[in-house]
């Protein structure tokens, strides 16, 4: 005779009656197919986090292991794109029928694209970290996305300090001079004298978080890479010859930049994209003078919205 085993989840009462928000598990450790808006399935190890409600005040407790099948079932059988992230939801609340009328999912991974250099004709892995957060409010489907960028930023101020203690070596060299030939002023600006102060720069790192609309199918990691790159215009590199770390000095020097122009430079481009309901971001700039970080903060500013 088979043993029936206990289900108190489902047979007993709460010990002290209340209804809770979330219920569910964190780190989840979970293989899965991503298909961006680059069209290529990319295999990634993510981290999950999956949460259902419990309004019932007497209800003990909820089906943690239905959410974790749920998600394995999602691995084993295809990609991670938005329809199957609705999907997913939609599994959270059925599974739960009568218990939950909420359910939220939370999926980060780093996602590696090939990027161009600057000059040469090769290319490198960039590592990109993306969050997805999905959640469903009694039929309310809600989608955001986070990625961080890294990109270099040269601080304007640094940089008019440098220019003027050349123009200061400058006079020094050649104030006495009556004539001066341009091959004499290209040759002393190759020398160690010619550039005697150079801006300090910074690895610095964008925080964008994106609404997306609800009836979006892919998922647009790369269009959004690019569009925070184009902006700021001065990305890490991966693969880097002379010519190319040469390109990417002009592109510091061409860029200048405060934590307050970088963080507008975002704004604006996000701005113009329609396929972004709504935006949050953080830009910091990881300083090389001071022992501090710079850091912006700034949103859409939609009236129920993300807030700063």
């Amino acid at each position: 005779m088979a043993t029936i085993m206990p289900d108190v989840a489902s047979s007993a009462k709460a010990q002290i009656g209340g209804t809770l928000d979330w219920v569910g598990m964190s780190n989840i450790e979970l293989p899965l197919t991503i298909r961006a808006d680059d069209g290529q399935p990319r295999a990634v190890s993510a981290k999950v986090e999956a949460f259902v409600n419990l309004p019932n005040p007497q209800a003990k407790g909820i089906h943690m292991s239905r959410l974790y099948l749920a998600l394995d079932q999602m691995s084993l059988a295809g990609e991670l794109n938005l329809n199957s992230l609705k999907s997913l939801l939609d599994d959270f609340i059925s599974s739960h029928e009568a218990l939950s009328d909420r359910a939220r999912v939370k999926i980060s991974f780093d996602y590696h694209l090939r990027r161009s250099s600057l000059l040469s004709d090769n290319s490198g892995w960039r590592s990109y970290p993306v969050t997805l957060v999905g959640s469903l409010n009694q039929g309310k489907l809600s989608m955001e996305m986070n990625v961080d960028v890294s990109y270099s930023s040269t601080c304007p101020c640094s940089a008019a300090l440098a220019r003027q203690l050349i123009q200061d070596a400058f006079n020094t060299q050649f104030g006495q001079e009556q004539s001066l030939t341009p091959e004499q002023v290209q040759q002393w600006l190759g020398t160690t004298q010619g550039v005697v102060a150079t801006p300090h720069s910074q690895r610095s790192i964008a925080e964008v978080w994106v609404k997306l609309d609800p009836e979006m199918e892919e998922l647009p990691i790369v269009s959004l890479v690019d569009r925070i790159e184009s902006a700021l215009q001065t990305p890490v590199q991966a693969a880097v010859k002379r010519e190319d770390e040469q390109e990417f000095a002009r592109l510091n020097g061409q860029n200048l930049m405060f934590v307050e122009d970088a963080a507008r430079r975002l704004k604006l481009a996000l701005n113009d994209d329609t396929q972004i309901l709504d935006f949050w971001l953080r830009v910091n700039h990881l300083e090389s003078l001071h022992a501090h970080d710079a850091v912006s903060v700034t949103c859409k500013g939609l009236a129920d919205g993300y807030q700063p």
